[in-house]
């Protein structure tokens, strides 16, 4: 009999893989690598791991291209998040495990950093900047608003570390819900939600909790990147996140929810789902809330969100639109449900006005947005500035 081979312990497995220890037992709870315990710990099979690390390059040489554009793609290391067998991770773990948890709780793990609920100045000065607003605009404008008046506060944000990074991103995460009409409270998916209804049940304020958490990150989308540009020529956290702002406030990135949230009502005004997608489409820029080039099937997070909307105010006519709608869309373009469709849903069921979507988003994203921030302070300044290669005559 051949002798066995050699196990690998954790620390082995972790660094043949390329991956940390968190990520490797991520891998584990999912059923994808087996592993044997002991007194001494962990141990792995080093065929498994090895056929396990072959099947990882097999599919990153599958895609050297952008899955949406086909171009070239430039890539940034990152610890924040990933998308894997199509499941969303944060730092090793799955997202959707962290959705019963608040979401400061869920913030505070991920950046490592405690807790500073912004002051009470700042938020009279971003609320007084987003009252001086005309009363049709918009959430992408109140939150620019909101953004300029906590930066106008804060006379030490130019420093560019990430312990102000997180300073800047719990002002943030704690006063843009009570400088948007909500009122304070330790749960922040509460005090967002009141800035819409004065007293949400406990499971409105468990879905926006659940959807501020799956939203925090996701690969390095635009906005994100936007983010790390800006903290690369080392602007401050306001400044970083006003970036990523201006670069999700467009068709293909936050203004999606928006497009879907007004599908959702022409459903559930009585239109066909047909019609109302034909309208849509007339829009422009595909079929809202549906289709995400990053997941085979449905988007993760739209899946995790789901379940949790049949309980809410009008949850049973949304999740009947929802369906009327997949279905549609399933026979006809083949596309499954994005989070845009989850977030247009909560905002039915819920009874929220039809901007609600952006306005998660945008909370949710922000932790994502401050994290990456936090990280790009700590790389070589200016390393995201391109080479031009001129083409013109």
């Amino acid at each position: 009999m051949p002798p066995s081979l050699p196990r690998l312990t954790a620390a082995q497995a972790a660094s043949r893989l390329g991956v940390k220890p968190a990520t490797l037992y991520a891998y584990v709870s999912r059923g994808l690598l087996a592993r044997d315990r002991d007194a001494h710990g962990s141990t792995f099979d080093a065929l498994e791991v090895e056929a396990f690390a072959a099947a990882r390059r097999r599919t990153a040489a599958q895609t050297p291209a952008h899955p949406t554009t086909g171009l070239p793609l430039g890539v940034i290391r990152t610890d924040v998040a990933d998308i894997e067998d199509g499941e969303l991770l944060y730092r090793g773990r799955r997202a959707r495990d962290l959705i019963d948890r608040p979401f400061a709780e869920v913030v505070a793990w991920l950046w490592d950093a405690e807790r500073v609920d912004a002051p009470d100045t700042a938020i009279g000065s971003a609320r007084a900047m987003v009252q001086a607003l005309p009363l049709h605009t918009g959430p992408m404008d109140r939150l620019r608003a909101a953004l300029t008046g906590f930066a106008a506060d804060d006379p030490l944000r130019r420093e560019a570390s990430p312990d102000t990074a997180y300073r800047i991103g719990w002002t943030l995460l704690t006063g843009l819900p009570v400088a948007l009409g909500g009122h304070p409270h330790p749960d922040l998916a509460r005090s967002l939600v009141t800035a819409w209804i004065p007293a949400p049940s406990d499971p409105v304020v468990a879905a926006v909790n659940a959807a501020l958490v799956l939203l925090i990150d996701h690969d390095l989308a635009v906005s994100t990147f936007a983010a790390r540009v800006a903290a690369s020529a080392r602007a401050d956290g306001y400044a970083a996140v006003s970036a990523a702002l201006g670069a999700a406030d467009s068709p293909l990135h936050v203004s999606a929810a928006t497009r879907t949230a007004r599908l959702m009502a022409r459903v559930r005004r009585g239109l066909e789902p047909e019609r109302a997608l034909a309208e849509a489409l007339q829009e422009g820029n595909g079929i809202p809330g549906f289709g995400h080039p990053l997941y085979d099937g449905v988007d993760d997070r739209a899946d995790a969100l789901f379940p949790l909307l049949a309980t809410l105010p009008d949850g049973e006519g949304t999740m009947d639109a929802v369906r009327r709608l997949q279905e549609v869309v399933a026979d006809r373009a083949r596309l499954a449900p994005n989070v845009d469709l989850a977030l247009a849903a909560l905002a039915s069921a819920a009874r929220l006005p039809e901007d609600t979507a952006a306005t998660v988003f945008v909370v949710g994203r922000t932790a994502g947005w401050i994290a990456h921030i936090a990280a790009e302070y700590a790389e070589p300044a200016m390393r995201l500035r391109p080479r031009g290669e001129y083409v013109g005559p």
